[in-house]
């Protein structure tokens, strides 16, 4: 008897609908899978097996052939399991054909029997709302699986409770979405922590306005990574469309939660070992890295011109195009890699140049060695790049709180709504595009300077032989800075802060 049920194949963010046949027929008792299955799809025989006989089955001593169509298409992961388990039950007639014909399954099992949590739960929903079906998952990813919309859900906890829905005796019961409101989400770092540096504040209040990319130049213990991990506090909320996507990134790597949504941005911060695939995305599977992982909230580098030459050198092209490409023999992938990178380093390898309390030995041959580990392309795609001072240790003993991240992200919303409103009035696609993703052609609409601003941005483009792109970063910051004001023409003021924080310290003022 052949029997046929539907499952997924994942490539990138792409699902592909696999055909699971199974195939009972006379001779020599045998289990084979063929359809170019990895190791984890072969393995499949024996967790079914195992799961069978926890529940009273066994299977036939007949020779049983499982074929995952389309056969050229390379199949991955342990969420077959669950889908050659019901096509055997099908195919043992344990259970009716047209029971699983609407249906989309995914799922692992366990010896026990069990069904367990698998990635990808979301896409694969998604792709069943598509194809106006249902879906059979995890008990345990049903909570995911909801966000997809209005189809069939069936999460089970394991085999048993899927045969006795299907046999009538049991019902399993439609999962629900938990959504915690954005006015209610607590972070658990505020910038009313941060003793002292204000600047440092300041830039990453424009940083949150504008989406710019900053690197943050300072000795040890000045608070780089305390500034840094308080982004995500003052970022705007996550609009639907950002959360659904961003929640597909994390389902294909296995990071979601139980509520079954991001509904925070992402704040990735790798290690500074990270290798390449995992930074940008690849290995054997072609899973997405933490770029991608950070898409629509905040990649930090720690100890910049300590990651590896090529893994920084990547960034440059998912920088400017927000996708990651993984391109193998065996795969070529894109993930969505729209993020905000943040990076801290030191200003030299001891840390101290420029200190005249704790003088570097080797300077300032030790701080033009060490920041020489980035490149100029590399440095020119930061929009801001700002000296991190000690801080006072009069900041230190002050008792009063600082500004809350509340109060700091009131004013970043009102930027980003006066940025609505002028993209609205020279009509670009997308009012909400920030301005870090303006593209040239539509920063002389937007980026107006009265006469004497645009003299001086002339000259300093031509006394500090700034590139093109340097140019164009300027003019995107110095209009967040005059959406802070809630200003139209950008004036002096602004232009003279923007140009502040192009410049990189390589010797003792």
């Amino acid at each position: 008897m052949l029997a046929k049920v539907s499952a997924v194949a994942f490539q990138g963010l792409c699902v592909l609908p696999v055909n699971v046949q199974v195939q009972i027929i006379a001779g020599l008792p045998t289990f084979t899978i063929v359809g170019l299955p990895d190791k984890a799809v072969a393995e499949s025989r024996e967790r079914v097996r195992a799961s069978f006989l926890s529940i009273g089955l066994d299977l036939p001593a007949k020779k049983i052939t499982v074929n995952l169509a389309p056969a050229d298409v390379q199949k991955e992961g342990s969420h077959y399991d669950l889908p050659i388990a019901m096509g055997l039950m099908v195919g043992m007639g344990i259970l009716a054909a047209d029971d699983l014909d609407n249906y989309l399954i995914l799922g692992e099992l366990g010896l026990d029997g069990s069904i367990t949590r698998v990635s990808g739960t979301l896409p694969t929903a998604i792709e069943a709302h598509r194809l106006g079906k249902g879906l059979i998952c995890p008990e345990a990813c049903g909570n995911e699986a909801a966000w997809a919309g209005e189809i069939p859900i069936l999460p089970a906890s394991n085999l048993l409770n899927l045969v006795n829905h299907f046999k009538g005796t049991q019902v399993l019961s439609q999962p629900s979405i938990s959504f915690a409101p954005q006015t209610q989400q607590t972070y658990a770092f505020d910038y009313q922590d941060v003793k002292g540096q204000i600047l440092g504040k300041r830039v990453m209040e424009i940083a949150a306005a504008g989406g710019h990319n900053v690197l943050m130049i300072g000795p040890p213990g000045t608070g780089k990574s305390m500034l840094a991990s308080r982004l995500p506090s003052i970022l705007p909320p996550l609009s639907p469309h950002e959360a659904l996507e961003t929640t597909i990134i994390h389902s294909l790597s296995g990071q979601l939660d139980e509520s079954g949504l991001v509904q925070k941005r992402p704040f990735r911060d790798p290690h500074h070992s990270a290798s390449l695939p995992a930074l940008i995305g690849g290995g054997i599977k072609a899973k997405p890295g933490e770029i991608s992982l950070a898409h629509r909230g905040v990649l930090f580098l720690d100890e910049l011109p300590e990651f590896a030459r090529a893994t920084l050198e990547s960034l440059r092209q998912p920088l400017e195009t927000a996708r990651a490409v993984i391109a193998r023999a065996n795969a070529h992938v894109a993930y969505p890699a729209d993020f905000q990178l943040i990076g801290a380093m030191n200003p030299c390898r001891c840390g101290y140049f420029g200190d005249t309390e704790r003088q570097c030995h080797r300077a300032p041959r030790c701080a033009q060695d060490y920041q020489s580990k980035i490149s100029g392309p590399l440095m020119d795609r930061f929009d801001i790049i700002l000296d991190i001072p000690e801080v006072k240790a009069s900041d230190l003993f002050d008792k009063q709180q600082g500004e809350t991240s509340a109060d700091i992200r009131s004013r970043v919303e009102q930027a980003r709504a006066f940025r609505f409103h002028l993209n609205a009035q020279v009509k670009i696609n997308d009012p909400t595009l920030p301005n870090s993703k303006l593209s040239p052609g539509l920063l002389p609409q937007i980026c107006k300077m009265d006469t004497q601003t645009e003299e001086i941005l002339k000259r300093s483009v031509e006394n500090f032989k700034l590139s093109g792109r340097s140019y164009h970063r300027i003019l995107r910051v110095e209009r967040t800075i005059a959406d802070l004001s809630s200003v139209e023409i950008i004036s002096i003021n602004h232009l003279s802060e923007a140009l502040g924080y192009r410049k990189i310290p390589l010797s003792p003022p």
